[in-house]
Order: structure tokens, then C-alpha cells, then sequence
């Protein structure tokens, strides 16, 4: 079967939402590309039966040992049906759909790219060294050849790009930044979203709300937040925190014990996990966004943000911190506990008209830098040049 340069095969092990970013972006990235004329399907390791994913998911059954993820199906379908592609992408690293592909395609002359995600920022060897161990011993016959033998590792920003050779040795790779984005979000009336999320939770009518929205982990710095909003919050009678997102519920409770212990819980409202009108109403409602992260490759909630006119307040860990700087749509601090409570304070020294005119700029940014179409026509030029040789960009670490 003669490969299409007009379809492409993203392939990623789950499109369950609760794994975050990844997810999120490989659909935003399809339905952008075939807004290209591009095709674009997603071949994952999801049970036929599961909810999530569009109609162009493949669903090729659920992986096996656990976070690995292996499957016995997937190379045998990879050997079958990769043909029928102009290129493929990969979407993430250290499971098995990675060693799958390169297994299945190095000899079937399909080229195909890695999108790393941040997975490869040297955060996760520092906070994790256990991890970072098996990663090591897994790295030189897996993923290193992986990597190596892509057409291109993919990028999202140029921050994440001097970050992935400081992690692993023997790291010889082509690089390509292609930068990520969303649609922008067409979301209707927003006073009445913003009503439908009041209505959902009352206890937030007439607050002055601070959100985050993203999954509940160590490293999104979700303690660190809370403790410098339990300063502000003696400030300011009426500002409440809505934690909104899924977590392991050992994590959660330990901020929501965190909370009671710094006499906030009756401050912070935990959503859980929220989609569609919540969410958007969720945005709609807040006064300012904020991620404390101490790891982000870029963060798809802080686009959603400043696209609903939210500003942002963002640790210097989150990649596209530079842009949040230069575009005066937020404020950007360490990801230490004063940097999180420095960023709480200049938000609220702002007087009303401050407040409105970084509203607005939050918007513009998104607009110069975030929407989808721009980053998706890039990543489409670099796989449209796929059948060009391209040069090594990087040396060995």
C-alpha cells in the first residue's frame, strides 16, 4: 500500500483526558491538521469500549505491565497499516509505543517524530532519582535508538530544547521546535457560563476567584500555592482558590490536610475534574489563573487561560514564561514558596483598571503566540519535508 503524505498517524498509549497535556494536545493537533486537508488519525492502547477520543481514534486494546504500557497488538498492526501514512508522531516517551514504532517502522521506510513533551527535562531526574535509575537502564537499548532513529524530536518551545540535552548521555538527535497551541475556544455567552458555574458552586458568588486548573501532582507545585494564598487570604476577605482538576486521591488529601492546617479550607473549592461548560465557566468566572509549577513544557491551561482574557500567574519553570513577560498579560516568580507569594501580591496590588488592561493583553498574547493554527502549520511543514535528509542537530551529551 502506497504511503499518503496526506494522512498522518498520531500515536499515543491513552487519550484519557485525567493524563493531561499530551492528551489534550494530540486532539487539538488533529482536528487542526485536517483543517489543512490533512488526516489525521490517533492509534492508541485504549479499550475499544473507552469513552474518550474522537472517531478517529484507533483503539487497539488496553496495554498491559502497567505504566509501561506494552500491548501485543500494536507492532503487528504498526507492520500492517503503517504504509497507509505519510509520517507518524509520537507522543510521548519511556512506554512501549515508542519502542513499538521504532521496532515496526526502521525498516518499512516510514519516517516518523517523537513530540517528548518535557519528558526528557532534567526536573524528573533531580525530583525522582529512583525513576531516573530504571529510565538509565532502559535508555540505552530502548529509548536512546528511539530518538536517534526519528526524523526529528519535537519541540514545543525553545526553553524545553537545551533542557533535553542535560538529562541523558549519549543523546544524538535531530531537534525541531514546532511549538504547540489550542483552538481558540468558542464559548458563547459568557455570563451565562460564568452563572452556570456559580449556579454549580455557590459558595463562589461574589468572590474574587484564583484558579488553577491541571492535574493535582508534586510537581504542578499545588502546595506551594496553597500556602501563599493562605497569606493573601488574610489580606482579602473575599478571594477564594478553585482547585480544579483529578489527582491521586493520596495527593489530594494531603493539600486538603495542608488547608486545614493554614486555616484555609473554607477558602478553596476542589471541582475534581471538569470539563466542557464547567470548564469554560470555571475560567470565565476567575479573576486570574495561577500555576506554580517547578516543571511545565508548556502548559495547556495557561493558553486557555489567556484566551478566555484570564492573566496568568506562573512560576519561571513553565516554558512559555518568556512570552507571559513580554506580552504583560501576568506575572512571572521563582517556583519557590516567596516566589509564590510574590506573584499573589503583585496581582493584588493592581488596582481595577491594571487588572482589565492585562485582561486584554492576555487575549492579544494568545493570539500572537498560542492558537493552533500557527504552531500546527509549522509541524505540518516539518513533516511535509520529510522526505529531505536533515542534518544532526545536536551532539552527544
Amino acid at each position: 500500500m502506497a504511503a499518503d503524505p496526506s494522512r498522518v498517524l498520531q500515536l499515543i498509549s491513552t487519550m484519557n483526558p485525567d493524563f493531561g497535556g499530551p492528551q489534550e494536545a494530540t486532539g487539538q493537533i488533529a482536528r487542526s491538521l485536517k483543517s489543512l486537508g490533512i488526516e489525521s488519525d490517533i492509534a492508541t492502547l485504549d479499550a475499544p469500549e473507552a469513552p474518550w477520543g474522537d472517531t478517529n481514534v484507533i483503539r487497539l486494546g488496553p496495554g498491559r505491565l502497567g505504566a509501561y504500557c506494552y500491548s501485543d497488538r500494536l507492532l503487528p498492526w504498526l507492520r500492517a497499516n503503517a504504509r497507509r501514512y505519510g509520517s507518524i508522531v509520537i507522543h510521548g516517551l519511556w512506554q512501549y509505543h515508542g519502542f513499538a514504532a521504532w521496532r515496526g517502522l526502521r525498516d518499512l521506510g516510514v519516517p516518523y517524530y517523537v513530540f517528548a513533551h518535557g519528558m526528557l527535562d532534567p526536573w524528573f531526574k533531580q525530583q525522582y532519582p529512583l525513576k531516573h535509575l530504571k529510565k538509565t537502564l532502559y535508555w540505552p537499548w530502548a529509548e536512546y535508538r528511539v530518538l536517534r532513529d526519528a526524523r526529528a524530536v519535537l519541540f514545543t518551545t525553545e526553553e524545553e530544547r537545551p533542557l533535553a540535552r542535560q538529562t541523558f548521555n549519549r543523546y544524538r538527535v535531530n531537534e525541531a521546535v514546532v511549538g504547540l497551541g489550542i483552538a481558540e475556544p468558542h464559548i458563547g455567552d459568557r455570563a451565562e457560563l460564568r452563572a452556570g458555574f456559580l449556579r454549580r458552586y455557590p459558595e463562589l458568588r461574589d468572590k474574587r476567584i484564583v484558579l488553577f486548573l491541571g492535574r493535582l501532582h508534586p510537581k504542578k507545585g499545588c502546595d506551594l500555592l496553597i500556602e501563599a494564598f493562605a497569606a493573601a487570604a488574610r489580606r482579602e476577605p473575599d478571594l477564594r482558590l478553585v482547585m480544579a482538576g483529578p489527582g491521586e486521591e493520596s495527593y489530594r488529601a494531603g493539600l486538603e490536610r495542608l488547608a486545614h492546617t493554614l486555616g484555609i479550607a473554607d477558602r478553596i473549592c476542589w471541582t475534581g475534574m471538569i470539563q466542557g461548560e464547567t470548564k469554560w465557566g470555571a475560567y470565565t468566572a476567575a479573576e486570574v489563573f495561577a500555576l506554580t509549577s517547578h516543571q511545565e513544557n508548556f502548559g495547556i491551561s495557561v493558553a486557555e487561560a489567556l484566551a478566555c482574557r484570564v492573566p496568568v500567574l506562573i512560576s519561571n519553570k513553565v516554558n512559555i514564561w518568556r512570552e507571559i513577560s513580554a506580552e504583560h498579560c501576568g506575572f512571572v516568580a521563582e517556583d519557590t514558596l516567596p516566589g509564590a507569594r510574590t506573584l499573589l501580591t503583585q496581582w493584588l496590588d493592581l488596582s481595577a483598571l491594571e487588572r482589565e488592561r492585562m485582561a486584554t493583553n492576555a487575549l492579544a498574547c494568545f493570539r500572537k503566540h498560542f492558537l493552533i493554527d500557527t504552531t500546527t502549520a509549522r509541524l505540518a511543514a516539518t513533516l511535509q519535508a520529510s522526505s529531505c535528509d536533515t542534518p544532526r542537530t545536536s551532539s552527544a551529551a
